[in-house]
């Protein structure tokens, strides 16, 4: 605990409420204030995973995504705004997180993951986040986080359902184990409300919180699978697969 940062007097008045959450107190809080998070694209999932994660005080995020800002990201991008478009989308993430928490460090990469930048972006981290689009990106992502023994928290949706599970190098199998290749049928642009990416979102933050804190239990092995048109809510074991090429036995 002495290598935690300490808590300041702001910190412990904006933090109080949480810190009051059993198991968490203040070595929970300096936890996050030390932690530092990766989040693969800030768009409608990994722009809000950014957003709680800000405001519960996680003390660095390392944020990935290229491009400028489009109409049609308005409906789920909330970190964005109508003034910013056709701009760089990083521009405005980064402004909006640092008026939300001036004391966090951001780091912003307007590019998205790939094999070239993803080892170095990882090795800053001490957890990623996988909230990308496309499956070239959420597979680079996997590999290098496992490969560098970095724990990965997954978000994803599709039309009305949702998904969020937790990778944990030497306990869990990774997404290598069930998707080991890129879908070929598989598209960036897909079906979307904001509402539906909102709620796997600050279910992956709270992931990402329980991993640095140690509170409570992290989907380690499981996914939970939402269904938001019916409200059905399941838990999966996911399959570790002793050929995965990136998981299994060198």
């Amino acid at each position: 605990m002495s290598d935690l940062p300490e808590l300041t007097e702001t910190d412990r008045s904006i933090y109080a409420w949480q810190m009051s959450v059993p198991g968490m107190g203040e070595e929970g809080q300096r936890k996050l204030k030390g932690a530092s998070v990766l989040i693969s694209r800030l768009g409608g999932l990994g722009g809000l995973v950014a957003l709680e994660l800000a405001a519960a005080g996680v003390g660095k995020l390392i944020l990935a995504h290229g491009g400028a800002l489009k109409p049609s990201d308005l409906n789920r991008q909330l970190l964005q705004t109508r003034a910013h478009l056709g701009q760089p989308r990083m521009e405005n993430i980064v402004k909006r997180l640092k008026d939300l928490n001036p004391d966090c460090e951001i780091i912003g990469i307007a590019e998205n993951i790939s094999e070239e930048n993803v080892a170095g972006l990882v090795a800053q981290a001490d957890i990623v986040v996988d909230a990308a689009p496309l499956f070239q990106e959420r597979l680079a992502l996997n590999a290098a986080a496992r490969n560098a023994g970095k724990p990965m928290v997954e978000c994803a949706m599709h039309t009305l359902e949702a998904s969020v599970t937790t990778f944990i190098p030497g306990q869990t199998g990774c997404l290598a184990c069930y998707v080991p290749e890129v879908p070929q049928s598989w598209t960036r642009q897909f079906p979307v409300f904001g509402a539906v990416s909102g709620t796997a979102a600050c279910l992956g933050a709270m992931e990402v919180i329980k991993l640095i804190t140690g509170i409570g239990s992290p989907l380690a092995g499981e996914m939970l699978s939402m269904d938001l048109e019916s409200m059905q809510f399941r838990r999966v074991k996911l399959p570790r697969r002793a050929d995965c090429e990136v998981c299994g036995p060198s």
